[in-house]
């Protein structure tokens, strides 16, 4: 019985290492910015790589008074642009930290 206290012991410090890891990962994607365009880059929107949008840019071309829905639509469809840019980073990132998960798993 007490042989598998070394092993949980290798488990534990593996999942703590990993831990440390994923949240390193994290703060790191955060400091990054992704931008995203729509109506011909008349609308830049711009995230973090935790997916908050930090700011959106308009040309003037972009800016009907008489059709505000579109301008609405644009920004909707640059700050999609720039999350999905975003996710992708992120998840290349922390999918090969997270796949560790499943082999940390003791061998019975």
């Amino acid at each position: 019985m007490t042989d598998e206290l070394p092993d949980l012991q290798a488990i534990l410090a593996q999942a703590q290492q990993l831990q440390e890891q994923l949240l390193a990962t994290q703060a790191e994607l955060a400091q990054q910015q992704f931008s995203g365009t729509a109506g011909g880059g008349g609308v830049t929107a711009t995230v973090n790589g935790s997916g908050d949008l930090v700011g959106v840019t308009f040309t003037a071309e972009v800016i009907d008074p008489d059709d505000p829905e579109l301008l609405a639509d644009l920004v909707v469809a640059a700050y999609r642009d720039a999350a999905t840019q975003a996710d992708q980073v992120r998840q290349a990132a922390l999918d090969p930290l997270t796949g560790m998960l499943g082999s940390a798993e003791p061998d019975v």
